[in-house]
Parts: C-alpha cells; sequence; structure tokens
C-alpha cells in the first residue's frame, strides 16, 4: 500500500529534478558566456552575419524586388539573391549543429511533456484511452519511436493520480516548466536564424515559452479530442465507406493546415523582435510544413525499410529513430526561420507591424538591414 502511494511521488519527484537540471544548465551557460542574455550594439546572435548590401546601392538595382511590398512581388532575380543568401547562412549559423542543442532539451522535455498531457487529460476522460487516440496522430514518427511515448504513457497512467488536488497541480505545474525547456531551445534556435539576441527579460522570456508549451498541450489535447468525436460523428451520420475513406484522406490536408498556423505562429511571436506582418512569414511557413511532411514520410519510410537501428544500437534503436526526427523537426523549422529573414532582407520596405518606419528603427535586424545581391 505504501508502496503504491509513493509511486506517483517519484514520479513527480523526477519531474522536479528535470526541472532543477534545466535550470542549473540554463545559468551555467549564462554565467559561462555561452549564452548572453544582455543584448549588444547591434543586437545579433550570429558570428557571421549575412551578405549585406548599402540601401542606397540596393535601391538602384532594378528588377529585385527592392521596393516590394509582399514576397509574392519580388521577381525571380530577387528569389535568386534570396536563396543564394539562405544557403549562406545555413552554413554560416551552424545550423545541423544548433538542430542539434535542440534535440537535447527536446529530450529533457519530451517526458514530462507527456506526463503533463496525461494528467490534463485524465481531467477530463479515462486515462487509458490517451495511448489509442495519440497513435493515429503519431503516423508519422519513425516506425517504433512511439513506442517510447506509449511507455511514457502507461507508467503516468499507472500512477492513477489525476484528481484534482494541491499534490497533483504542483506536479503538473513542474512538468509544464520542464517541458518549457524545449520550447526555450526552440525559441534561441530562432534567434540564431534571424540573427537576434534576447533582449526580453527573464520573466517576459518564460512567459512567451509557456505561453507556447501550455498552447502545444491544449492543442495536443483537442487534436486528441477529435480523433475520438469524429468517427463517433460519422457513425451517427451514417455515412457510407466511400464517404469515411475520403473524409479519413482529408486529415492530411487539415493536418497541413493546422502545422502552417502553427508555425506562423511561432515565427512571429517567438523570436526576440518586432513581429512581422504575416505575409512576410507565410513563404516559410508553407515550405516549413511541405518539408516537415514529406521529411517525416521518407525518414519513416526510409528507417523502416533499409535502416536497421536495432540491429545497430540494439534497445536503443527507437530512441535514435526518434532522435533522428526530431533533429529533422528542427533543422526544418529553422531552415523556415532563415529563409523567412532574407526575403525581409530583400525590400527596403517595413515589413514590421505598425506603422512604417526608416531602416535602423524597426527593432529587427532582419527588417533594419538589406541583403546583398548574389554574385552571379
Amino acid at each position: 500500500m505504501l508502496m503504491r502511494r509513493s509511486e506517483p511521488i517519484d514520479s513527480w519527484l523526477l519531474v522536479a529534478a528535470t526541472a532543477v537540471f534545466v535550470l542549473t544548465a540554463e545559468r551555467y551557460f549564462q554565467d559561462s558566456g555561452l549564452v548572453r542574455p544582455g543584448p549588444p550594439p547591434d543586437h545579433r546572435n550570429s558570428e557571421a552575419n549575412s551578405p549585406e548590401t548599402n540601401p542606397a546601392a540596393a535601391a538602384a538595382q532594378p528588377g529585385r524586388g527592392r521596393r516590394s511590398k509582399s514576397p509574392f512581388a519580388i521577381p525571380w532575380a530577387g528569389w535568386k539573391d534570396i536563396f543564394w543568401r539562405t544557403y549562406q547562412r545555413i552554413d554560416d549559423d551552424r545550423l545541423l549543429a544548433t538542430a542539434g542543442g535542440v534535440v537535447f532539451f527536446g529530450l529533457l522535455a519530451i517526458f514530462p511533456a507527456v506526463t503533463a498531457l496525461v494528467s490534463s487529460y485524465g481531467l477530463f476522460a479515462d486515462p487509458s484511452t490517451i495511448s489509442s487516440n495519440l497513435q493515429t496522430l503519431a503516423t508519422m514518427l519513425p516506425e517504433g519511436s512511439f513506442q517510447i511515448v506509449e511507455d511514457q504513457v502507461a507508467r503516468v497512467v499507472s500512477h492513477g493520480n489525476t484528481t484534482l488536488g494541491v499534490t497533483f497541480l504542483v506536479g503538473l505545474v513542474l512538468a509544464i516548466w520542464s517541458a518549457n525547456a524545449g520550447v526555450k531551445a526552440i525559441i534561441d534556435a530562432l534567434n540564431v536564424a534571424y540573427e537576434e539576441r534576447e533582449k526580453r527579460s527573464f520573466l517576459k522570456l518564460n512567459m512567451v515559452s509557456l505561453a507556447f508549451t501550455v498552447g502545444g498541450i491544449v492543442a495536443l489535447l483537442l487534436m486528441v479530442g477529435a480523433v475520438v468525436a469524429f468517427p463517433l460523428a460519422l457513425n451517427h451520420l451514417g455515412m457510407a465507406p466511400e464517404s469515411k475513406l475520403i473524409v479519413a484522406l482529408a486529415r492530411w490536408p487539415l493536418l497541413f493546415v493546422i502545422l502552417l498556423a502553427a508555425l506562423a505562429i511561432l515565427y512571429r511571436f517567438a523570436p526576440s523582435r518586432d513581429a512581422p506582418r504575416w505575409q512576410w512569414l507565410s513563404v516559410g511557413a508553407v515550405t516549413a510544413a511541405i518539408l516537415w511532411i514529406a521529411g517525416s514520410a521518407l525518414l519513416s519510410w526510409y528507417l523502416s525499410e533499409f535502416a536497421n537501428y536495432n540491429a545497430t544500437y540494439g534497445s536503443l534503436g527507437a530512441a535514435i529513430g526518434l532522435m533522428m526526427w526530431m533533429w529533422m523537426s528542427a533543422i526544418v523549422i529553422m531552415f523556415g526561420a532563415e529563409l523567412n529573414s532574407e526575403i525581409e532582407r530583400q525590400t527596403l520596405r517595413d515589413t514590421t507591424t505598425g506603422r512604417p518606419k526608416p531602416l535602423g528603427t524597426r527593432e529587427a535586424v532582419s527588417a533594419d538591414t538589406v541583403g546583398a545581391a548574389a554574385p552571379f
């Protein structure tokens, strides 16, 4: 009896230990100078800045979209400049290594996030059903990787601590705070992509990251609820099997729309800068959404058909597959941000929200600088 009562406490102690570790790591990086919260004079977060040009010289370059009011008004010559600078930035910003850092903090965050998700789900429904419902949403994960999430779900459900109370609320807050580390890693990566230093205070930064964390958990809960309610609604309406097949196929466009909206919100509010207008982040969001869906499908196919990670890594094979998928996802998100940044640099017009401001006063490096033309 005593052993059973101690299991939920052990679970929350593990989450609390993760939260303490994350805070200690953040403090170490700040004290060592690897992460500097104070902005330097030019607010940049990149050792090798994007190729730039003088605004007057840019204004004299015809046919490159230097006066474009939206990305869709930029001619092909301007897009050639954008693609060239984006290619340069991928190497200069060490995109692959930065994405690896996001994966590290993402792995630290995934188990507390699952704990928070299952605990929240248990307030409204039977928590033992969440695993099968999540399986429908995990079709893009590599084969076997979802087993890691299922094991964590089963462990949390076995504790049965989903009764609203002080212990539950404290544990839920600790779980959300620990999961928050993964979101802050994504924010840091987006600051690199936009060449920004983190200028927000500790309180404001954590409020933003917690808003994204809680928003992500709520969005997952809503999607899980839709997975349960949708088939029931189809049966109630008496739809024919052919109609059900069409509706089942329609989930992929729906997934694309949800992913596109999530990326657009992330690109607009996560970086430490004045928010860009929606049209100036649309191209990167659409590109990242397409690449993520295609990349997830290709990676799942490759891991299931060719790469036998279980033979190489043994019991860690599923974990390695999950890490590869997370790494690919982080690369795609950063690439979309890099592309958006260079699209903003192509025009002399103000791409931020509010009244148009002159160059140098827009509180955003991408909006305050002008990208160089391609040398070919």
